[in-house]
């Protein structure tokens, strides 16, 4: 629905009351956005600090250290060295190579903004999905309330979301300076609101949601721990394959965590939504995920196969119990698998006996 349009003065009362540090960000920046290396493809650090390396080794000399989020043209991945992990994958940059678990895969896709939004039954509304390395983010309804924004913030952060990550748009605002925002509403997270540069984010349609052979009912998804793959059958016959992260079986310490592991055996789809904050753990080891899209809840407890932007470890055992598949694995299984789910609401439960089996095996 279009809005009036807001001028600055009330934009910024809107966006950047109790946001520290961020409210000192210069305006500029924010409406004209950040600059991405000119490359089809792009590679996004996910860690806090990585070394780039001459060779794809890690015993290689260091030519220099890259922070989070700084983004790198992605030139190819090779096979080198990386003692002591599972992973011996490597990016290969301009200038160097890095460790590819740590480098997301992303890409520089800016879009025309919609200026009007569809009607659905919550109002007006859609789906989208960041289209870019990352987007700064303008918190519309301080203080904030989740754990992920309270930390950003209070390390002088700004919000921020990245490649791939999926919200529900319910508002659009075009400021003095033509610039088009879209708030963006995580429809079953904290309650925090925020506006954002629209041309960030991709509209997803109602046709990249149709159901994948709905009228099959034998479906079956195999996940196999000792292989780390999701395999996809029909009646019996094998339609979909993808490398996975399941349940990591140590922490950080080298200590064994059982807690963490993916929990073996038959299992049934109890209810699937596009989007969902993925949370869990305690204050010193938890995690806090915003809008982590094409959610398939299988396990009561809340283990589920998901689409994955904080890491590129396919095939390695990283996540806390769930699945994490890449954002185009997980959205075809998330389109495949019953119950079907409808653009809108986006979000459906199903009773006993459930929806497609899942099942985990362990070798």
């Amino acid at each position: 629905m279009q809005q009036k349009p807001m001028n600055r003065r009330d934009f910024l009362k809107l966006g950047s009351l109790g946001l520290g540090a961020f409210a000192l960000l210069p305006w500029r920046r924010m409406v004209e956005g950040v600059g991405f290396p000119k490359s089809e493809r792009l590679g996004r650090v996910t860690t806090g600090r990585m070394e780039l390396k001459t060779r794809p080794d890690a015993d290689s000399a260091t030519v220099g250290v890259l922070f989070e989020d700084t983004v790198v043209p992605w030139l190819r991945e090779v096979v080198g060295s990386q003692p002591y992990r599972v992973n011996q994958r490597w990016v290969e940059t301009p200038d160097g190579y890095l460790w590819s678990p740590e480098v997301q895969p992303v890409k520089n896709n800016p879009n025309l903004p919609v200026t009007e939004l569809p009607q659905t039954s919550l109002g007006p509304g859609m789906w989208v999905e960041v289209s870019v390395p990352y987007v700064d983010l303008v918190l519309a309804n301080p203080p904030a309330r989740a754990l992920w924004l309270q930390k950003r913030l209070e390390s002088g952060l700004p919000p921020r979301w990245v490649y791939s990550q999926v919200a529900w748009v319910d508002a659009v605002n075009t400021d003095e300076n033509g610039q088009v925002w879209y708030r963006l509403n995580e429809r079953f997270g904290y309650g925090d609101l925020f506006w954002a540069r629209a041309e960030a984010f991709r509209p997803i349609t109602a046709e990249e949601m149709t159901p994948i052979s709905p009228e099959v009912e034998d479906k079956r998804v195999l996940v196999d721990i000792a292989r780390q793959t999701m395999a996809c059958y029909e009646n019996g016959r094998e339609v979909y394959f993808a490398r996975v992260s399941t349940g990591a079986l140590y922490n950080n310490k080298g200590a064994r965590v059982d807690a963490w592991s993916t929990p073996p055996g038959r299992h049934r789809v109890w209810r699937k939504a596009v989007s969902l904050p993925l949370s869990g753990g305690s204050s010193a080891v938890g995690w806090d995920l915003p809008a982590v899209g094409w959610i398939s809840l299988f396990v009561g407890s809340g283990v589920a196969i998901h689409s994955t932007y904080w890491h590129n470890n396919y095939g390695v055992p990283t996540s806390r119990g769930c699945v994490n598949a890449r954002p185009e694995d997980a959205q075809w299984v998330f389109r495949w698998m019953l119950p079907t789910v409808p653009y809108d609401p986006g979000d459906v439960t199903v009773g006993m006996p459930g929806g497609t089996l899942v099942e985990v095996i362990e070798s």
